[in-house]
């Protein structure tokens, strides 16, 4: 499959951004539009109108946005689903969103849909079928994508080369890199994967956008696995993670994820005070 001749890539700010949530909608209004971004999973407003698409109008006229998927199952067996496609076309045409962004991951078999989104094996045939959806999403959408390292619960085979397998994807597509650093701590406790792995494999240059988030430990079978939960604070392992990356790299986009046990919007901007402090401290230090 051809790439996309021209796919738009517009990169967000190197500052802090928050997941944006219904409840918080008067609140992150009357935030300060050089100081945050917001990101939205497209597939809650795939709808032909109505409050939904109105309410995120509003935020679109006023804050950068960033669409971030978690239905295309890039990483499957099945091509991405065409319907899906054209309604993800239609919301990146319309809002324009700074970014789009999914995850490498697999969610669809045929007609069956998972709730979850489960890594690939690590295989050639795997990555040339990821590249080849990749490239055929950038180039329905005439976007370039950001491509997000999945979670592991379980050993799958070659899960050792995941990190090899996610920077090669990008680069054989001609996409971009979401780092996500709260998954790399989850492959971390959960399958013995270090994160130095990742971070010395992924490179610093193809990241355009970091996430933060918190995970749940949760016994199952009688062990302990860390679940990629998205419902409670970011961990100091993930924070301490954030400050070696930008220490080294430089400051970037970073995303507050909290997709669950919601709080309120002050406790929400406490932890982006703490991302935008440390990207200011590395913008501070490079002069």
């Amino acid at each position: 499959m051809s790439k996309p001749t021209k796919p738009k890539s517009i990169n967000l700010p190197a500052i802090a951004g928050l997941g944006l949530k219904p409840e918080h909608y008067h609140e992150a209004m009357a935030c300060d539009t050089d100081r945050i971004w917001f990101e939205v999973h497209p597939e809650n407003y795939m709808v032909d109108g109505g409050p939904r698409l109105a309410w995120l109008g509003g935020f679109s006229e006023k804050f950068a946005l960033s669409f971030h998927g978690i239905g295309l199952s890039l990483g499957g067996l099945d091509r991405p689903d065409r319907q899906h496609l054209s309604r993800l076309k239609s919301l990146v045409d319309r809002f324009n969103p700074v970014q789009v962004s999914e995850h490498l991951a697999w969610s669809r078999l045929g007609d069956v849909y998972f709730a979850d989104l489960l890594p690939p094996p690590a295989t050639k045939s795997s990555l040339d079928r990821l590249v080849d959806h990749i490239d055929e999403t950038q180039e329905f959408l005439n976007r370039k994508l950001l491509i997000e390292n999945p979670s592991l619960y379980l050993p799958i085979p070659g899960f050792a080369e995941l990190p090899q397998l996610y920077v090669e994807a990008a680069r054989r597509s001609g996409a971009e890199l979401l780092f996500d650093l709260n998954n790399i701590a989850v492959c971390a406790a959960n399958v013995l994967l270090p994160t130095d792995r990742w971070l010395d494999v992924v490179p610093a240059e193809m990241v355009k956008e970091i996430h933060l988030a918190g995970a749940t430990a949760r016994k199952i079978s009688g062990e302990t696995v860390m679940i990629d939960s998205h419902d409670a604070p970011v961990s100091d392992q993930v924070w301490q993670l954030l400050e070696q990356f930008i220490a080294a790299n430089g400051a970037r986009p970073v995303l507050i994820e909290r997709d669950g046990n919601i709080p309120g919007f002050s406790e929400l901007m406490a932890e982006h005070e703490r991302a935008a402090s440390i990207l200011s401290g590395a913008v501070a230090a490079n002069g």
